[in-house]
């Protein structure tokens, strides 16, 4: 048999009914001289049964089933390289799929001039509504070769294995091979090939594409997204001790603050967000483990943080658990403090009391946001839920505290308007807020869902209440926060079905949901959907425009 020219290995456990779609994805190839290997770990289900179905139509592709699960993704990829046959590797999950001339693109890198390894753009598609979005698109924005990691190392952040295409010599030259036994198994690898490689060239096509189910059940998540379990985290930080030792031993610790910076920015930021959702016995755990690395990093990588996310990190490492928690809701998203507090010199810190060491008293010195002074559009308040009544129809009552930790707003009460507009139409409902005390406002809100109004073909989506906030003639629109738990409430407005529910992720919104039913899900909007095309719009315009002559 003569040689491919690239061998792709599709890794899989238990998914037969995804493998299909993989590997027809490398078939499809616009280059064609090439060879599949199917790397089973072992799996349990029909997944040995379609590989070999596969294989028995394709000479290109050979099934290596492993003789028993590893548990990982390391043992299927360096056992399919044991018997690759080509020059040029690459590698696939078995739930993702390569773009049609993924392998032509990479491979013409490699020609143009002698690489390490060519990578190019990731298009992440979600699967609960499939958005598509480039994954860190300000890396691959344009072609380019470059002489080692250290002329960009934010590459870091890109840790993927399989947006790339690797040399074999490169690979062998330096026995580099994914570790066994932990998992993360790409940011080790990554690193590594990073810190080794002499030349490597990025493209801004994209060369994979990620299918991301965020609210994957948890026992069918992919182990990024099961972070919810302590060994999670464990293996996480494991797995960056291991790149601290790599940098250390290979001469590479420049690299260390881009390398910390790139764990808090991304590893724990994924963490803090999940926060307010974990229980307390959680969160002990959780500081446990995070803590004694947190303390290993350099000062300039927590310095790189926006003020938000200083604040959460400096929170877990004081052990202020619950505020840690509070913080982290609305993170990204303008959310202000409870209270802030202010020491003798005029500096104001995050939460009630002000910090006692002074690297405390750094981290959660939130001075530098302005909360006083910054434009009243982009000022932080911070707006409450405490309570959820269920009203007559498809109306509910709440309860809402508004928190202005500046005192931005004059004393006595403040007009106030809940927004929500489904199908891009807009119900407002005004309500008062009365002070408590200074900072502090309260106020009740009558939504009655039943009157939003509502495009004829209907509308089928998600949409959370903001809350507006006028003064002096400038408005402030902010999120609205909801208890994280509450009954869900169901109802019927005229061709939808209603349901208000708790977001369950992320900040922890009010979530609407409608969906249409009956005639309006049956022939209304299927009917608009096939009007909205492109090629009907062009036609009703050239009618439009012939009329009017």
């Amino acid at each position: 048999m003569s040689t491919p020219d690239v061998t792709v290995t599709v890794i899989v456990y238990n998914d037969a009914e995804r493998l299909t779609r993989a590997v027809e994805s490398v078939r499809r190839q616009t280059h064609a001289n090439l060879e599949i290997v199917i790397s089973d770990d072992h799996s349990t289900d029909a997944t040995p049964a379609v590989a070999q179905r596969l294989a028995a139509q394709d000479p290109r592709i050979r099934h290596l089933r492993l003789e028993r699960n590893s548990g990982g993704c390391s043992v299927p990829r360096n056992r399919a390289l044991q018997i690759a046959r080509s020059p040029f590797l690459m590698f696939l999950d078995s739930d993702d799929e390569l773009p049609d001339n993924a392998v032509e693109l990479l491979l013409a890198a490699h020609r143009e001039r002698e690489i390490d390894f060519a990578m190019g753009a990731v298009q992440r598609v979600r699967v609960d509504n499939g958005r598509r979005s480039t994954w860190m698109p300000h890396l691959v924005a344009e072609r380019r070769t470059l002489e080692g990691i250290e002329a960009d190392p934010r590459l870091l952040f890109e840790h993927l294995s399989t947006s790339k295409m690797y040399a074999r010599a490169f690979l062998d030259r330096h026995d580099l091979r994914f570790p066994e036994g932990i998992h993360y198994e790409d940011q080790l690898f990554s690193a590594q090939a990073y810190c080794l490689a002499k030349t490597f060239t990025i493209i801004p096509e994209p060369v994979y594409r990620w299918y991301v189910a965020p609210f994957a059940a948890s026992e069918t998540a992919s182990i990024s997204n099961q972070r919810h379990k302590l060994a999670n985290v464990r293996d996480r930080v494991h797995v960056q001790h291991l790149i601290d030792a790599f940098l250390a031993e290979s001469g590479h610790e420049s690299l260390r603050e881009d390398k910390d910076h790139k764990f808090l920015k991304h590893d724990f930021r994924m963490y803090a967000g999940d926060l307010p959702y974990r229980d307390d016995a959680w969160l002990t755990s959780f500081a446990d483990l995070v803590t004694p690395y947190l303390d290993t990093l350099t000062p300039g990588a927590f310095a790189r943080l926006p003020r938000a996310e200083r604040v959460v990190v400096q929170l877990i490492r004081d052990r202020r658990l619950p505020e840690a928690r509070l913080a982290a809701r609305g993170l990204g998203h303008g959310v202000g403090p409870r209270r802030v507090t202010a020491d003798a010199d005029g500096r104001t810190y995050w939460g009630d009391r002000v910090p006692e060491s002074e690297w405390a008293r750094r981290e959660l010195d939130i001075s530098d946001l302005e909360l006083e002074t910054r434009p009243f559009p982009s000022a932080q308040f911070r707006h409450e839920i405490t309570e959820i009544t269920r009203g007559p129809g498809a109306s509910i009552d709440l309860a809402i505290r508004t928190y202005d930790p500046a005192l931005r707003l004059p004393v006595g009460p403040q007009r106030a308007t809940l927004l929500i507009a489904p199908g891009g139409r807009r119900l407002r409902v005004h309500f008062r807020l009365s002070p408590v005390r200074p900072g502090l406002f309260e106020g009740h809100a009558h939504l009655d869902l039943g009157a939003a109004s509502l495009p004829l073909h209907g509308f089928a989506g998600i949409r959370h209440p903001l809350l507006r906030l006028q003064h002096q003639g400038l408005s402030h629109t902010g999120l609205l926060l909801a208890p994280l738990t509450f009954p869900t409430l169901t109802t019927r407005v005229p061709s939808h079905h209603l349901t208000v529910e708790p977001e369950g992720h992320a900040p922890g919104r009010l979530q609407v949901r409608w969906e249409p039913v009956g005639v309006t899900a049956k022939l209304i909007r299927p009917t608009a959907r096939r009007l909205a095309r492109p090629r009907v719009r062009r036609a009703v315009r050239l009618v439009a425009s012939a009329l009017k002559q």
